[in-house]
């Protein structure tokens, strides 16, 4: 059983420069590691900006009309903007299971629980990272996965599209799927704001921290 302290929550309001949140982030997950600090769920925002996971191809940069970022995380290119949530969720996976691979289940399924609630039917895809849903007859991608993992902690985490400017994933593949296309909840007609999103969010935390801890 787990008795490690509920996470600290923060919220940055504006938009926090990516270099400032990675040097933040980084900072605090070597602290966890040495049991310095405790967990933190960090939610916020980014300027425009494209990060690079370990296993980008520099084809898929299509046009860098905004500031490129190797980010460490696992996976490809991933467009950050205004209007998207993004979540860097740093866990103590030591005291946890040590199972990465249930880690990025339970992040995808706390998502997918948070869409619901706002009326948002979304799904994991065999093969494919991330969350997934229907717009218009075809499966789009609305959230993004992609975490690392230091000396048993992990940081980086989710973002989701809540009302982003989609032409700005035209710079790159996204993920490395160029036959899904981008949604959000704006173009899905759903009328909710950052806030509502991150009250769902919080709403289904501990059903989240169940699941990474295997229970």
């Amino acid at each position: 059983m787990n008795d490690s302290p509920c996470p600290e929550w923060t919220l940055t309001p504006g938009l926090t420069p990516w270099p400032e949140a990675f040097a933040a982030m980084e900072a605090r997950a070597a602290a966890i590691a040495e049991g310095m600090a405790g967990e933190q769920i960090w939610l916020l925002e980014h300027p425009p900006l494209y990060t690079a996971g370990t296993s980008s191809d520099p084809t898929e940069l299509l046009d860098p009309r905004f500031p490129v970022f190797a980010a460490g995380r696992g996976g490809r290119y991933t467009y950050h903007g205004p209007g998207q949530r993004v979540g860097y969720v740093m866990l103590n996976l030591a005291n946890r299971g040590r199972d990465v691979r249930r880690l990025v289940h339970a992040l995808e399924g706390w998502v997918i629980d948070a869409l619901a609630e706002l009326g948002v039917a979304a799904w994991r895809a065999e093969g494919r990272v991330g969350i997934w849903t229907e717009d218009k007859g075809a499966e789009a991608k609305i959230g993004a996965i992609g975490v690392r993992v230091r000396r048993w902690v992990c940081f980086h985490g989710f973002s989701i599209n809540v009302s982003p400017d989609l032409a700005h994933f035209a710079g790159i593949v996204p993920c490395g799927l160029p036959e899904f296309p981008v949604t959000s909840l704006a173009r899905l007609g759903i009328d909710a704001e950052m806030t509502d999103l991150d009250a769902a969010l919080l709403r289904n935390f501990d059903r989240f921290l169940m699941a990474v801890n295997g229970r």
